[in-house]
């Protein structure tokens, strides 16, 4: 579908930078701007593009001191007939205005958030990758108190900036499988917490458990629910689906799990491929019954998993190598849809005119 609204001014700054595509990998780059607004005195100002990658901020901001602060994360292909899409933009809009109710902050119109991914990609022409290099856009939409406050309560100003990132293929041929391990010593989030939206806190409460995961020589950790510890919630960054023997797809229902975008996407297309989906709690002593088991989430897509370590026991679950024939089919699926390389039912792609 088109971008939505009346078209946007030209912000296009000069790109002065050769990339090497072939050798981008998901990480932090300079690109040439990013956009901000700011809200105060209850609207939200119009906007302007920012050639510096640095804010200036209140010592008292409430981001700093009392954790409000929000993100999100989508991306921006280049397709085969030569056309910029964003994926699914609308699904984040929401998920970000999810978040700012459940702390407090400003709202953030919808269409503010549509003006200000156009706007940004508008402004970095030179860095969306090119079309088969396996490459994508990230965006990153960022909200945070930027009001100054020290009492506990929510801030009178905010800021709504989105920066973007030029960044590789997560797997270079094929889909590779990776070991995950649980961390019984640590959870992610509580329930009734704020483990269902996207706030900076849940992410550095993961950050130790996922330097130790790294130490053990394990990519990925499982977090189990933080009541009973009997109950699959999510990956570090990512949501937990299982394929079941009887051709099913499957991920967890919790009150802790952020909902994934990914993961919408993904029970959509296994919808339209004719398999049952469920969205049910998922015990851990399910997950050696199960045929696939994959980390889903913006960055990779999918990433399989084929051993899941608890203390003393090992889980082995799919191929020895490789991804499992059914996840396989999801990934190719979705890069379809975000490279423009089959139709589109759903909608989900949305054109940025240059």
């Amino acid at each position: 579908m088109p971008w939505p609204g009346p078209p946007l001014s030209q912000d296009i700054c000069p790109v002065n930078k050769t990339i090497e595509w072939g050798c981008l990998g998901f990480q932090y780059m300079d690109t040439d701007c990013h956009v901000r607004y700011v809200w105060r005195n209850g609207a939200w100002d119009a906007g302007e593009v920012v050639r510096e990658p640095y804010l200036r901020i209140h010592i008292a901001a409430t981001a700093l001191h009392y954790g409000q602060t929000a993100f999100e994360g989508l991306k921006v292909f280049r397709c085969r007939d030569g056309k910029v899409r964003a994926f699914r933009p609308r699904e984040n809009a929401r998920r970000m205005a999810r978040t700012s109710e459940r702390i407090c902050m400003a709202p953030l119109p919808e269409e503010l958030f549509m003006e200000a991914v156009a706007r940004v990609v508008k402004a970095n022409p030179g860095y969306v990758p090119p079309y088969g290099t396996g490459g994508s856009l990230y965006v990153r939409p960022l909200l945070f108190g930027s009001g100054a406050r020290i009492g506990v309560q929510p801030a009178d100003e905010y800021v709504f900036l989105v920066l973007v990132v030029p960044v590789g293929a997560y797997y270079k041929g094929g889909l590779s499988p990776v070991s995950a391990v649980v961390m019984d010593e640590y959870d992610r989030a509580a329930p009734r917490g704020v483990g269902s939206v996207k706030v900076g806190g849940n992410y550095a409460a993961g950050l130790r458990p996922h330097e130790e995961a790294h130490k053990q020589g394990f990519p990925i950790e499982l977090y189990l629910d933080a009541r009973e510890h009997r109950y699959v919630d999510e990956f570090g960054t990512s949501n937990f689906i299982a394929i079941t023997r009887d051709g099913k797809y499957v991920t967890p229902k919790s009150e802790s799990i952020l909902p994934s975008v990914t993961n919408l996407t993904l029970q959509q297309i296994a919808r339209d491929m004719g398999m049952p989906v469920e969205i049910r709690p998922v015990e851990f002593d399910e997950i050696a019954g199960f045929a696939e088991v994959g980390a889903c989430g913006t960055a990779v897509v999918i990433t399989p998993v084929n051993e899941i370590i608890r203390g003393p026991t090992t889980i082995r679950v799919g191929p020895r190598n490789g991804c499992g024939p059914v996840l396989q089919s999801l990934y190719s699926r979705v890069q379809a849809i975000q490279y423009g390389e089959a139709p589109d039912p759903h909608g989900w792609t949305v054109e940025i005119p240059e």
